[in-house]
């Protein structure tokens, strides 16, 4: 793919201690491997093949050159056969790449607004500066933990056990990293989206980067561009509501349903229609509502059920302490200095930014459609809130799993493909009963991305098509139905297509908001001002 970068995560089955590095030399990957599935596993084989007299392995378009160890007495005869597993190849899209770096332009603009206002944002989300007769639909805390529900999930349990896995210990770190910057991006888009979002008469809430990008750059004499790319984004983002945060999530969620003792081998383990239908239900009881009926279910989900994955990973942690130093000195060696299995410095930093970036979505815009509803007259105060997050997200939660699967090792089986299972086994290692707890956390998790994406949806497919009554009702009922297709389907491509869609949001998004952050930073002067002088005051 085109500016695409890209390595490859190779192990060896053999002697012990006989590879030390594995480098990959020459791709041909364009036209010899299938590109339908970047963000899994996509090849995988096991393959006896002959080393050649320069050191290398050649395995069906890709070239390995081997770093032998010298320390081993076992060492590679020339023309014998060896036996090598290809785990994955790994890329880091361009979009990643766009997103990081705008990541790291606003951090520094904004002078380490993640770090400087850490302390604010939580005040703030504690009511400490709020007015509630200020515009708006829900608290701060409600349309933090409704922004939550869109990234904490199936990600932070799946995706970064995955991304342990092939990357190993090191790729923690880096992810980390990417949940720190991100920090700086929510800030952004979030201020942004209260800042340009209308209120009808009603008192019902749009906003988000269809509107950001189509007032703001038509402010600054850009208006046809910014109409393209809100018009753009909005299409991408109803493709996302249906897919990545619909369709797969209610086909995880069976999944691990199905999977249960007590359900396999039943009527309803083959009869996934009839979950879909249940969940679809559910769904549709939520949405109805608008947002304050979603704020109402997420800010009661998200903070139980983060607050119990997080409180069981403290106690493996907990049981294993004088585990704690080895792990971390794990990360911070494999952060740089990786094994066979990650595929080199590369594939660690790949595996580590990608997962954050899928987790957490700074930069992408869709959060900022959440956090417009918020009750503020000042847009700044939403954007600190935002920070919070990515950290949430990210930092603690991805982090919470990544050091429960390397204090049990099971990050140390090169076959682990499935994400959900891997971290399943880590936390069972410990805690047997787990495995059923996490279940349901998947199912709820779930369900909360699902109504969070609905709303997300709904708000491009009304800007897009007006805000009656029918273009309301048509989405939700459409978004109902894919519920119910997603539980029964085998996805595939689908999927994949859709988690295209949702990164291509980013394109315009991140755009807009360096064309945009000039206005940010007046914004936060203005709310820190006010702080300031006493015309928003600290309630104790």
């Amino acid at each position: 793919m085109l500016g695409d970068q890209f390595s490859v995560a190779v192990t060896y089955e053999g002697p012990a201690e006989v590879v030390r590095t594995f480098a990959f030399k020459t791709p041909g990957i364009e036209t010899q491997t299938p590109l339908d599935q970047l963000d899994r596993v996509i090849l995988t084989y096991t393959r006896t093949l002959p080393v050649g007299t320069d050191g290398t392995v050649v395995a069906d378009g890709f070239t390995f050159s081997i770093d032998r160890n010298d320390a081993s007495s076992y060492g590679f005869a020339a023309g014998e056969a060896y036996t090598f597993k290809v785990t994955e190849i790994m890329f880091l899209p361009i979009v990643i790449i766009i997103l990081l770096l705008g990541a790291l332009f606003f951090t520094i603009y904004f002078r380490f607004v993640n770090v400087r206002k850490f302390k604010l944002a939580i005040d703030v989300v504690r009511g400490k500066y709020s007015d509630p007769n200020e515009e708006g639909e829900v608290s701060h805390f409600q349309a933090l933990t409704a922004a939550l529900s869109g990234t904490v999930g199936l990600g932070n349990i799946a995706g970064v056990a995955i991304a342990i896995s092939i990357g190993g210990a090191g790729a923690t770190l880096w992810m980390v990293l990417a949940g720190l910057l991100g920090m700086s991006s929510k800030f952004v888009e979030c201020t942004l989206g209260v800042k340009y979002r209308t209120i009808d008469a009603r008192g019902e809430v749009s906003g988000g980067p269809m509107y950001y990008l189509s007032r703001g750059l038509a402010k600054r004499g850009w208006g046809v561009l910014g109409r393209i790319f809100a018009g753009f984004f909005a299409i991408m983002c109803i493709g996302g509501s249906f897919g990545g945060g619909n369709m797969f999530q209610v086909n995880q969620a069976f999944q691990q349903f199905a999977g249960l003792e007590f359900v396999q081998g039943s009527w309803i383990s083959s009869n996934g229609w009839m979950f879909g239908v249940i969940m679809a239900a559910l769904v549709a009881v939520v949405i109805l509502g608008g947002i304050r009926s979603i704020a109402k279910v997420t800010d009661k989900i998200v903070p139980f059920m983060c607050g119990i994955y997080v409180l069981a990973a403290l106690v493996i942690i907990g049981m294993n302490i004088t585990e704690v130093p080895r792990v971390f000195a794990e990360i911070f060696a494999g952060a740089f200095a990786p094994t066979a299995i990650a595929g080199g410095f590369v594939g660690v930093l790949i595996q580590g930014f990608r997962r954050a970036a899928f987790s957490n979505e700074a930069g992408v815009g869709s959060a900022s459609i959440a956090h417009s509803a918020v009750k503020t007259d000042s847009p700044a105060s939403e954007g600190i809130v935002a920070l919070l997050e990515p950290f949430i997200d990210t930092v603690v939660v991805c982090t919470m799993t990544a050091l429960v699967i390397i204090i049990t090792d099971n990050h140390l089986d090169p076959g682990a493909t499935d994400g959900v299972a891997l971290t399943s086994r880590a936390f069972s290692t410990e805690l047997p009963f787990f495995k059923y707890v996490l279940s349901v956390a998947v199912i709820l998790f779930a369900f909360s991305t699902m109504i969070t994406w609905s709303y997300y949806g709904l708000k491009s497919w009304t800007y897009l098509f007006g805000g009656s009554r029918a273009a309301d009702i048509t989405y939700k009922v459409l978004f109902c139905l894919f519920v119910v297709v997603g539980a029964a389907a085998s996805l595939g491509k689908v999927t994949d297509f859709s988690d295209a869609m949702i990164f291509a949001m980013a394109f315009p998004n991140v755009i807009g908001l360096v064309l945009l952050a000039p206005e940010v930073r007046e914004e936060l002067n203005k709310y820190l001002e006010k702080i300031r002088t006493g015309k928003i005051i600290r309630v104790s």
